[in-house]
């Protein structure tokens, strides 16, 4: 009999057995693929989880519905938390993080383009943010999963769970037009927001709790230099605006503009002008307008699902919560998650314990909401709304002046920014 377990295959062999057994059609169990922990979605969730279990030795494959060129080309978020940072170095991944990415110690806050800034630094007895983006994290941990030969299979189709309230779950999907299956003892839905893992869950077993904003985001990605050392989030009559970066010379722009806005309304002369004026004169002074290398317009929501875990099925990141991107908090809400799931699931290989995994949803929950919590007031502290009138719009203008004013105010909004501790 061939042996095809994942767990009983030594690693330099691993990856090749995953891509051969993909070519295979299901037969007989000796052509089974098994492994330990089946992870859905190779985005961050799912890279940084397998790099965590990699590290303590526990065997998993990726299945990804995408190709990786897709996958590595995303555009998201690129504030990352210290507790990222922290992860990213447990698994030995921020070597090219620690060389390209930006320190930051603070950012501003601009009311009708006049700007204070908050010492994230100095109000949170020295935390800070690293700016990075999502895609190269993603590049760092795909290159991470080949070199450590972990099982990565891009590709795969039409993928699906089975028995996840069982103790032998299992998944199959489509890879060259053959199906395949991999048993498993445990499933990481990491597929995100329009996953199939959050479905697997009895809709009678979960709930949902969701806010979708009344307006979008207009990004503008340009090699242009930043028009400030740190982030601006304004706050303007005429909308929000945030001029963020993701290196020296790549800027990052957002503007709020109504969902039904097309693109071809948004001409590059236009955007520039529009931060140049939401901004302020100071901002405006330093931009570097340059042609846009990408330009979406993507819709705001606060959503979470809950429970977290259905038997052997644990849901993280977007496949459990969304949060408005205002307040940075997606990818580092994933890294959270992975981290609780990750020592859950080291303790039940290592010493038998389930405790870890029985507290994992919530534990994660307890983090998630106040993230959402975050997001949504911090959405609603920068935003114009359509049904603003002018008694919230001067509630409004009256928080902003406490928080120019409070230390108090601005160590409550920079505790949250750089990230509430892992409890």
């Amino acid at each position: 009999m061939r042996d095809t377990s994942i767990a009983r295959t030594h690693p330099a062999s691993r990856v090749r057995l995953a891509l051969a057994l993909a070519a295979e059609p299901i037969g007989q169990a000796e052509d089974l693929l098994r492994t330990k922990v089946a992870i859905i979605g190779a985005g961050p969730a799912g890279l940084l989880l397998s790099q965590l279990l990699h590290v303590a030795g526990i065997d998993c494959v990726v299945l990804e519905q995408r190709g990786q060129a897709y996958v590595e080309s995303r555009i998201r978020a690129g504030i990352l938390e210290q507790i990222t940072v922290d992860l990213l170095g447990r698994v030995g991944v921020d070597g090219r993080m620690r060389r390209e990415g930006l320190p930051h110690d603070g950012f501003s806050l601009a009311v009708d383009g006049e700007a204070f800034r908050i010492d994230l630094r100095g109000l949170t007895d020295g935390a800070k943010v690293m700016v990075y983006g999502q895609t190269e994290v993603t590049k760092d941990l795909i290159e991470a999963c080949h070199q450590r030969d972990t099982p990565l299979v891009f590709e795969a189709l039409n993928v699906a769970l089975h028995d996840v309230d069982s103790g032998a779950p299992h998944v199959t999907y489509d890879k060259e037009g053959e199906a395949q299956r991999l048993d498993c003892d445990f499933i990481a839905g990491c597929d995100g927001f329009h996953g199939v893992s959050r479905a697997a869950i009895p809709p009678a077993l979960r709930k949902t709790f969701e806010r979708v904003y009344p307006f979008g985001w207009l990004g503008i990605l340009a090699d242009v230099p930043p028009c400030d050392e740190e982030l601006i989030y304004s706050n303007h009559e005429r909308g929000f605006a945030l001029a963020s970066m993701r290196s020296p010379t790549r800027s990052r722009y957002y503007l709020q503009c109504g969902l039904d806005a097309p693109l071809t309304d948004w001409p590059d002369e236009r955007i520039w002008d529009e931060l140049a004026i939401r901004l302020g004169p100071k901002a405006a002074a330093a931009m570097a307008r340059g042609p846009s290398i990408e330009k979406s317009i993507a819709p705001l929501r606060s959503f979470v699902c809950e429970p977290m875990r259905h038997g052997r099925l644990f849901l993280a990141g977007d496949a459990a919560h969304i949060v408005p991107p205002t307040g940075a908090k997606g990818l580092n809400l994933a890294a959270s998650d992975v981290n609780f799931l990750a020592g859950g699931l080291i303790d039940f290989y290592g010493k038998g314990a389930t405790d870890g995994l029985d507290a994992y949803s919530q534990k994660a929950l307890a983090r998630v909401w106040k993230a959402e919590r975050f997001s949504w007031w911090f959405t609603g502290l920068t935003h114009r709304f359509p049904d603003m009138d002018p008694f919230a719009r001067k509630m409004q203008l009256a928080e902003l002046d406490y928080i120019r004013a409070s230390r108090a105010a601005q160590t409550t909004l920079a505790e949250n920014y750089v990230g509430l501790p892992l409890r």
